[in-house]
Protein backbone atom coordinates (compact mmCIF):
# COMPACT_ATOMS: atom_id res chain seq x y z
CA UNK A 1 0.00 0.00 0.00
CA UNK A 2 0.78 3.73 -0.21
CA UNK A 3 1.40 4.85 2.97
CA UNK A 4 2.31 9.04 3.89
CA UNK A 5 3.89 9.65 7.35
CA UNK A 6 3.35 13.02 8.82
CA UNK A 7 5.72 13.53 11.62
CA UNK A 8 8.23 16.19 13.41
CA UNK A 9 10.39 13.89 15.26
CA UNK A 10 12.64 12.51 12.09
CA UNK A 11 13.55 9.69 14.38
CA UNK A 12 10.81 8.82 15.28
CA UNK A 13 9.32 8.97 11.38
CA UNK A 14 12.61 7.23 10.26
CA UNK A 15 11.63 4.06 12.45
CA UNK A 16 8.39 4.12 11.11
CA UNK A 17 9.29 4.35 7.17
CA UNK A 18 11.25 1.37 8.23
CA UNK A 19 9.05 -0.60 9.69
CA UNK A 20 6.57 -0.33 7.23
CA UNK A 21 8.78 -0.50 4.19
CA UNK A 22 10.01 -4.35 5.47
CA UNK A 23 5.77 -4.90 5.58
CA UNK A 24 6.31 -3.74 1.71
CA UNK A 25 4.50 -0.43 1.51
CA UNK A 26 5.61 2.12 -0.31
CA UNK A 27 6.20 5.18 2.17
CA UNK A 28 6.60 8.96 1.65
CA UNK A 29 7.65 11.21 4.51
CA UNK A 30 6.93 14.71 5.68
CA UNK A 31 7.88 16.41 9.11
CA UNK A 32 6.22 19.99 8.48
CA UNK A 33 2.56 20.88 8.31
CA UNK A 34 2.32 22.74 4.77
CA UNK A 35 4.22 19.79 2.89
CA UNK A 36 1.95 16.98 4.78
CA UNK A 37 -0.98 18.69 3.91
CA UNK A 38 0.04 19.37 -0.34
CA UNK A 39 1.03 15.56 -0.51
CA UNK A 40 -2.01 14.30 1.82
CA UNK A 41 -4.30 16.28 -0.52
CA UNK A 42 -2.91 14.66 -3.82
CA UNK A 43 -5.11 11.81 -3.07
CA UNK A 44 -2.77 8.93 -3.94
CA UNK A 45 -2.26 7.33 -0.38
CA UNK A 46 -4.12 4.39 1.16
CA UNK A 47 -3.40 5.85 4.23
CA UNK A 48 -1.83 8.73 6.13
CA UNK A 49 -0.21 8.46 9.69
CA UNK A 50 -0.41 11.87 10.89
CA UNK A 51 0.84 13.33 13.83
CA UNK A 52 -1.19 15.49 15.97
CA UNK A 53 1.65 18.49 16.91
CA UNK A 54 3.30 19.84 13.61
CA UNK A 55 5.41 22.90 12.54
CA UNK A 56 3.23 25.51 10.41
CA UNK A 57 0.07 23.83 10.61
CA UNK A 58 -1.88 20.95 13.25
CA UNK A 59 -2.62 17.50 12.47
CA UNK A 60 -6.34 18.28 13.08
CA UNK A 61 -6.62 20.90 10.34
CA UNK A 62 -4.46 19.12 8.13
CA UNK A 63 -7.51 16.22 8.80
CA UNK A 64 -10.19 18.82 8.55
CA UNK A 65 -9.19 19.42 5.12
CA UNK A 66 -8.59 15.99 3.75
CA UNK A 67 -12.08 15.27 4.73
CA UNK A 68 -13.19 18.66 3.36
CA UNK A 69 -11.70 17.61 -0.01
CA UNK A 70 -13.40 14.42 0.29
CA UNK A 71 -9.70 12.39 -0.02
CA UNK A 72 -10.12 9.09 0.63
CA UNK A 73 -7.05 7.69 2.87
CA UNK A 74 -7.76 6.34 6.26
CA UNK A 75 -6.31 8.48 9.09
CA UNK A 76 -4.11 7.45 11.86
CA UNK A 77 -3.50 9.87 13.96
CA UNK A 78 -0.48 10.12 16.56
CA UNK A 79 0.21 12.08 19.74
CA UNK A 80 1.66 12.38 22.65
CA UNK A 81 -2.21 13.77 24.70
CA UNK A 82 -4.12 10.83 25.30
CA UNK A 83 -7.04 12.69 27.12
CA UNK A 84 -10.43 11.72 26.27
CA UNK A 85 -11.35 14.92 25.20
CA UNK A 86 -8.09 15.02 22.54
CA UNK A 87 -9.19 11.87 21.27
CA UNK A 88 -12.45 12.96 20.57
CA UNK A 89 -11.15 16.26 18.67
CA UNK A 90 -9.12 13.96 16.95
CA UNK A 91 -11.61 11.18 15.55
CA UNK A 92 -14.00 14.50 14.88
CA UNK A 93 -11.60 16.39 12.66
CA UNK A 94 -12.23 12.78 10.58
CA UNK A 95 -9.38 10.75 11.73
CA UNK A 96 -10.42 6.80 11.26
CA UNK A 97 -7.75 5.63 14.95
CA UNK A 98 -6.16 7.49 17.23
CA UNK A 99 -2.55 5.83 18.80
CA UNK A 100 -1.10 7.76 21.66
CA UNK A 101 2.72 7.47 21.88
CA UNK A 102 4.58 6.42 23.57
CA UNK A 103 3.28 2.91 21.83
CA UNK A 104 4.38 -0.36 21.00
CA UNK A 105 5.33 -0.88 17.58
CA UNK A 106 3.26 -3.98 17.35
CA UNK A 107 0.61 -2.12 18.13
CA UNK A 108 1.11 0.25 15.34
CA UNK A 109 1.47 -2.46 13.05
CA UNK A 110 -1.64 -4.17 13.98
CA UNK A 111 -3.62 -0.57 13.91
CA UNK A 112 -2.17 -0.20 10.36
CA UNK A 113 -3.57 -3.30 9.07
CA UNK A 114 -6.74 -3.18 10.56
CA UNK A 115 -7.13 0.36 9.04
CA UNK A 116 -5.78 -1.36 5.46
CA UNK A 117 -7.91 -3.89 5.56
CA UNK A 118 -11.29 -1.77 6.42
CA UNK A 119 -9.85 0.14 2.90
CA UNK A 120 -10.06 -2.74 1.17
CA UNK A 121 -13.24 -3.68 1.90
CA UNK A 122 -14.54 -0.56 1.57
CA UNK A 123 -12.99 -0.35 -2.01
CA UNK A 124 -11.74 -2.96 -4.25
CA UNK A 125 -10.77 -0.51 -6.42
CA UNK A 126 -7.95 0.16 -4.34
CA UNK A 127 -6.55 -2.98 -5.44
CA UNK A 128 -6.16 -1.84 -9.31
CA UNK A 129 -3.53 0.81 -10.30
CA UNK A 130 -4.12 2.47 -13.65
CA UNK A 131 -1.77 4.70 -15.76
CA UNK A 132 -3.12 5.05 -19.27
CA UNK A 133 -3.84 1.37 -21.17
CA UNK A 134 -1.62 -0.33 -18.46
CA UNK A 135 -2.87 -1.87 -15.08
CA UNK A 136 -1.75 -3.63 -11.81
CA UNK A 137 -3.48 -6.02 -9.52
CA UNK A 138 -2.02 -5.99 -6.57
CA UNK A 139 -4.09 -8.99 -5.52
CA UNK A 140 -3.94 -11.40 -8.35
CA UNK A 141 -0.21 -10.03 -8.79
CA UNK A 142 -1.04 -9.50 -12.57
CA UNK A 143 -0.25 -6.91 -15.01
CA UNK A 144 -2.13 -5.92 -18.13
CA UNK A 145 -1.74 -3.59 -21.10
CA UNK A 146 -4.43 -3.09 -23.86
CA UNK A 147 -5.81 -6.24 -22.50
CA UNK A 148 -2.39 -8.32 -22.88
CA UNK A 149 -1.27 -10.20 -19.37
CA UNK A 150 2.52 -9.44 -19.36
CA UNK A 151 4.60 -11.54 -17.54
CA UNK A 152 6.74 -10.09 -14.72
CA UNK A 153 9.44 -11.37 -12.08
CA UNK A 154 8.59 -10.57 -8.49
CA UNK A 155 11.67 -7.77 -8.89
CA UNK A 156 9.91 -6.59 -11.80
CA UNK A 157 6.46 -6.43 -10.71
CA UNK A 158 8.15 -4.07 -7.45
CA UNK A 159 9.84 -1.94 -9.35
CA UNK A 160 6.52 -1.05 -11.99
CA UNK A 161 4.10 -1.00 -8.62
CA UNK A 162 6.79 2.04 -7.19
CA UNK A 163 6.87 3.52 -10.60
CA UNK A 164 2.90 3.51 -10.72
CA UNK A 165 1.89 4.58 -7.28
CA UNK A 166 3.96 8.03 -8.31
CA UNK A 167 2.60 8.28 -11.91
CA UNK A 168 4.73 11.45 -13.59
CA UNK A 169 6.89 11.68 -11.19
CA UNK A 170 10.54 11.76 -11.71
CA UNK A 171 12.06 9.26 -9.36
CA UNK A 172 15.62 8.90 -8.66
CA UNK A 173 17.94 5.85 -8.41
CA UNK A 174 18.14 6.62 -5.19
CA UNK A 175 14.87 7.06 -4.46
CA UNK A 176 14.32 3.66 -6.71
CA UNK A 177 16.86 1.44 -5.10
CA UNK A 178 15.42 2.35 -1.89
CA UNK A 179 12.30 1.36 -2.16
CA UNK A 180 12.65 -1.87 -4.19
CA UNK A 181 15.78 -3.03 -2.93
CA UNK A 182 16.34 -1.82 0.19
CA UNK A 183 20.01 -2.29 0.57
CA UNK A 184 23.34 -1.31 -0.57
CA UNK A 185 23.62 -1.74 -4.05
CA UNK A 186 26.96 0.11 -4.85
CA UNK A 187 28.98 -3.01 -6.04
CA UNK A 188 26.02 -3.41 -8.62
CA UNK A 189 24.99 0.60 -8.84
CA UNK A 190 23.57 -0.24 -12.20
CA UNK A 191 20.68 -2.67 -11.35
CA UNK A 192 17.90 -0.22 -11.58
CA UNK A 193 19.26 0.95 -15.10
CA UNK A 194 18.87 -3.10 -16.16
CA UNK A 195 15.45 -3.36 -14.50
CA UNK A 196 14.33 -0.47 -16.51
CA UNK A 197 15.48 -1.97 -19.54
CA UNK A 198 13.65 -5.40 -18.86
CA UNK A 199 10.32 -3.47 -18.24
CA UNK A 200 10.76 -1.76 -21.21
CA UNK A 201 11.41 -5.16 -22.94
CA UNK A 202 8.15 -6.03 -21.46
CA UNK A 203 5.33 -3.47 -21.22
CA UNK A 204 6.34 -0.96 -23.81
CA UNK A 205 7.91 -3.00 -26.31
CA UNK A 206 5.55 -3.98 -29.39
CA UNK A 207 2.87 -0.61 -28.51
CA UNK A 208 2.48 2.44 -29.83
CA UNK A 209 3.48 4.69 -27.40
CA UNK A 210 6.24 3.92 -24.25
CA UNK A 211 5.20 5.02 -20.84
CA UNK A 212 8.68 4.28 -19.05
CA UNK A 213 10.95 7.54 -19.80
CA UNK A 214 14.23 8.67 -19.04
CA UNK A 215 14.24 12.12 -17.18
CA UNK A 216 17.47 13.23 -18.22
CA UNK A 217 20.10 14.02 -14.92
CA UNK A 218 17.42 12.53 -12.68
CA UNK A 219 15.81 9.12 -13.56
CA UNK A 220 12.56 7.60 -14.48
CA UNK A 221 9.28 8.24 -14.33
CA UNK A 222 5.88 6.02 -15.52
CA UNK A 223 3.48 8.47 -17.52
CA UNK A 224 0.85 7.95 -19.77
Amino acid sequence: MHILIVEDEKQLAKLLRRVLTEERHVVDVAHEGYEGLNLALSDSYDLVILDRMLPEMEGLEICRQMRQSKVKAVVLMLTARGSVEDRVSGLNSGADDYLTKPFAMTEFLARVNALLRRRDRDSEASNILQVGDLSLDLVRHEVQREGRVIELTAKEFALLEFLMRHPGQALTRSQITDQVWRYDLDAISNVVDIYIHYLREKIDNGFPRPLVKTVRGIGYKLEA
